[in-house]
């Protein structure tokens, strides 16, 4: 029996591994949350690898707030290199595959190709940042591990990008969105499949992979495709970043090449907007 410990139990893709994980008789998952087990605290995460006698972990545990971790940037330090530090050396001890979540957010957007696993990552902020980071500790702790970058993750849980343009639709007549901010959105249902496949399947080619949901938008067409395939009536307008200033500056440009991810896992990943659909009938439900 695999013992498998689930980080960030209580957020979105933590959730949707709970769905997809139904009714598989060859794994035990164990779903924990800051309350449960502080992944910053390296002394009680070896002691839990320990007594439970973890054999994967997949770290969906992040400080994942781009906007709050300029000024919250030892938190997101704190969180994002520290834990994923700690979960690396619990796993090297206690002979454990780490599958560890990142983002696309390692990268600055200045480029005009697909980003590759091999593009020199240069992040814009202290999110991406500390992120890059944490992939650098769990390389530096642990040779058998998977790290999976993915972008724009929404879902039918927690707080997102879907659900807060599907609250402002139900509440305003317009809305402006930017436009010129370029990537792909990724259903976190289907990035739950990849990690629980890769843990079934006893995936042994490890490494940094990039995933993300088949295609390429903007937030503003992102934003028309929600209202569009869910009916909403509202005037939505494309503005660009310059007109919606952030805290934290994000890449405008942040396509990833899944080829690597397709060709040694032997993929097949849905277009985003297909993806889009199948949650919004799970939210309808």
């Amino acid at each position: 029996m695999k013992n498998v410990l689930v980080t960030g139990g209580k957020g979105q893709l933590g959730n949707c591994i709970k769905d997809v994980a139904k009714g598989l008789d060859n794994c035990n998952f164990i779903y924990v949350d800051v309350d449960e087990l502080d992944i910053t605290e390296a002394i009680a995460v070896n002691q839990f690898f320990k007594d439970k006698k973890i054999t994967h972990c997949i770290n969906c545990a992040a400080y994942t707030a781009v906007d709050n971790a300029e000024s919250n940037q030892k938190l997101a330090e704190k969180i994002n290199v520290e834990g994923a530090k700690n979960l690396a050396e619990a796993c090297s001890h206690n002979g454990a595959i780490l599958i560890h979540i990142s983002t696309d957010f390692v990268f600055d957007g200045n480029q005009t190709n697909l980003y590759t696993e091999k593009d020199k990552e240069n992040p814009l902020g202290v999110y991406g940042l500390t992120k890059l980071y944490g992939e650098r500790e769990v390389i530096k702790a642990l040779k058998e591990h998977f790290i999976v970058r993915t972008s724009w993750l929404y879902s039918e849980y927690g707080n997102n990008f879907l659900k807060t343009m599907l609250k402002l639709g139900a509440q305003r007549e317009t809305l402006s969105v930017v436009c010129d901010q370029i990537g792909t959105p990724t259903y976190a249902g289907d990035l739950a499949k990849l990690v629980i496949n890769i843990v079934q399947e006893d995936k042994s080619e490890y490494g940094t992979y990039h995933y993300s949901n088949e295609g390429v938008t903007s937030w503003y067409d992102f934003a028309k495709a929600i209202f569009d395939e869910s009916d909403t009536n509202v005037i939505l307008s494309p503005i660009k970043s310059e007109a919606y200033p952030t805290p934290a500056e994000r890449p405008r440009f942040s396509v990833m090449d899944k080829s690597k991810i397709k060709e040694e896992l032997k993929l097949e990943i849905p277009y985003w907007r297909d993806s889009l659909k199948r949650c919004l009938l799970k939210l309808d439900k």
